[in-house]
């Protein structure tokens, strides 16, 4: 069974000093006025068992068990307290039960809170009060009997003296980890019914995104359509604009071949006229034996001009003609180059 062998002190309460007090075998009693500290040596021993609450170290709030300092001594910023047991029979919780001696020590720092350590390796409130309750001990045990309770135990309910049984029968701490493990069902309970109301929202949500991709590939579907659609309809009208810039240039090319033509046609009737007038002269002088050639001629003559009238008329058809067609051709490029640019 394990056995308290010595308490150390340093900065706690009254014992600004580090002191050691050693537990020998058999009795050891602490015998001094009241005022001397003999309390303090209780509540160190409760404390560094895990006790958490301030009231029960008379105190307000746990930075008060610190020494807060004297009239010659200042006050101090750390308290330590450190129990030392006997494990000699090996009878400590599996993850602390690696030596035959065991240092369990609570260091609290003003401001900061305290941490628990068992032979140098930091550790958990949990673990060191584990560790006192499987020795039917700790900072609420009954085996710590303090002023007045005699008294409470012989008028304790039955429940209370179950628990004093149990303690005494070394299963309290079977308790304490049953109320543990309770404790984690419970959580795993609560994190069960939260996950299935997580996976209830994600379905509703799963569902409400199953309904959008069925919407994007149905809008993907559709715009890969309408843009197949757009490029064919660009291609037709593309081929249309060159077939009409092709026939626009054939009419071009035969409007300027029909406008050589009577270019030619009006100049040799030009130079026919400038020959009738050069022969106009020698007529004059055979004019008796002339007259009816000169008479042709001027039939001739005005006939010409009819024909130069009607070649004039036709020469500025033609022009209105082409720069119909120029109109065309500037209307097809303007058709290519937008089909292109949509293309």
């Amino acid at each position: 069974m394990i056995q308290f062998t010595k308490l150390r002190l340093s900065g706690f309460k009254s014992f600004v000093e580090p002191t050691e007090l050693l537990v020998e075998p058999g009795l050891t009693g602490v015998v001094g006025p009241n005022g001397c500290g003999k309390s303090n040596l209780v509540e160190a021993m409760r404390w560094a068992m895990g006790e958490t609450s301030a009231k029960q170290m008379r105190g307000s709030e746990m930075d008060d068990v610190i020494f807060s300092g004297s009239r010659n001594r200042p006050a101090r910023n750390i308290a330590e307290v450190t129990l030392t047991l006997d494990n000699h029979s090996r009878t400590a919780p599996t993850p602390l039960n690696t030596a035959d001696e065991l240092e369990v020590s609570r260091r609290i720092e003003r401001g900061c809170g305290s941490a628990y350590r068992v032979n140098g390796k930091e550790v958990r409130a949990r673990d060191v009060q584990l560790l006192f309750a499987d020795a039917a001990t700790g900072a609420r045990s009954t085996a710590i009997v303090s002023q007045g309770r005699i008294g409470a135990l012989i008028a304790a309910a039955p429940a209370e003296r179950r628990a004093l049984l149990e303690e005494a029968a070394g299963i309290s701490g079977l308790y304490s980890r049953r109320h543990e493990a309770e404790l984690r069902l419970r959580a795993a309970e609560n994190n069960l019914t939260r996950l299935d109301d997580v996976l209830n929202a994600l379905s509703t949500q799963k569902q409400g995104l199953d309904r959008q991709a069925k919407q994007a590939a149905r809008y993907r579907t559709l715009s890969d359509d309408i843009r197949a659609l757009e490029i064919a309809l660009t291609h037709r009208n593309w081929n249309e604009a060159l077939a009409a810039r092709d026939a626009a240039c054939t009419a071009l090319a035969e409007a300027e071949a029909f406008v050589t033509t009577t270019a030619t046609a009006s100049a040799e009737v030009a130079t026919q006229q400038a020959n009738a007038f050069a022969d106009i002269e020698p007529a004059r002088i055979a004019a008796n034996s002339a007259g009816t050639t000169l008479q042709r001629l001027i039939l001739a003559r005005e006939s010409l001009d009819q024909e130069e009238r009607r070649l004039d008329r036709a020469t500025r058809g033609n022009a209105e003609r082409l720069a119909q067609i120029e109109a065309d051709i500037s209307r097809a490029d303007a058709q290519c180059t937008d089909a292109e640019r949509r293309r």
